[in-house]
């Protein structure tokens, strides 16, 4: 490709942003976010594409939006990584699928199901979308030192948000609700749209790479009878991820 003065689509150059990143999808998010950082100065704005960079622990911190789904996300992380980055964390909304996960908990992905395209481009379906280690760690430890109720294992990623919400309208019906049922049957905790692309990507790009979501709702339940209200402050899986991300920065300067 072409080489640019800044990143084709995030706007940035070398020295606009961290080796660390949060990403989000909601750019009207990315404020808050960043108000959580030391320091934090707004570097760009293109597309769903919004960037603060600040510093956590002393160390220079990124914030980026990245809109909804794979595709996105995937290009916010090649072009970060591009110019710098090499560690991220997603924080996002999900809707539950296990039973026992309720609005308003935190879900930490250990793996993925791949039930997107982008991951893909990357790599084979053989081969696994699994977070980084460390960072599940750190943020299943700050989410319980939030006091929040925490659940860490597979989520599923798809592309269509209304193939999942919507699946008796759709020509492959059959097909989407038969793979639903499966991942009910192995346990799968939730449905999102970006762990998996950006896992895959992570281990092509050779970066580290973790994601929490904030649960709102949960289909499952609704369906069994639990009269659940829907939680939209996604305010502590801002914290979860931010305070994740401190201790990261903190273990990599102990050289742990």
């Amino acid at each position: 490709m072409r080489q640019l003065e800044k990143q084709f689509h995030i706007k940035c150059s070398g020295g606009d942003v961290g080796r660390y990143a949060v990403l989000v999808g909601d750019p009207g998010r990315c404020e808050s976010v960043a108000a959580l950082f030391d320091n934090a100065v707004h570097v760009a704005y293109n597309r769903e594409f919004n960037i603060y960079t600040g510093t956590l622990s002393g160390e220079k911190v990124t914030m980026c939006s990245t809109g909804i789904g794979g595709p996105s996300a995937a290009i916010a992380m090649e072009e970060l990584h591009n110019i710098g980055t090499d560690v991220f964390i997603r924080c996002g909304t999900c809707g539950g699928i296990a039973l026992d996960v309720m609005p308003g908990d935190i879900v930490v992905a250990t793996g993925a199901v791949r039930f997107e395209h982008t991951s893909a481009e990357y790599a084979p379906p053989e081969f696994p979308a699994v977070s980084d280690l460390d960072i599940a760690m750190a943020l299943r430890e700050t989410a319980k030192e939030l006091g929040k109720r925490t659940h860490a294992g597979v989520v599923q990623c798809k592309d269509s948000f209304y193939g999942q919400h919507s699946p008796s309208r759709m020509p492959v019906a059959a097909e989407l609700l038969t793979k639903w049922e499966a991942w009910k049957r192995l346990g799968v905790l939730a449905s999102e749209m970006e762990s998996a692309a950006l896992f895959v990507t992570a281990a092509a790009l050779g970066c580290r790479c973790g994601s929490c979501f904030h649960v709102i709702w949960n289909q499952e339940r609704e369906a069994a009878g639990y009269v659940d209200a829907m939680n939209e402050d996604t305010s502590a899986a801002v914290r979860v991820a931010v305070g994740a991300m401190r201790k990261i920065i903190e273990a990599d300067k102990a050289g742990a």
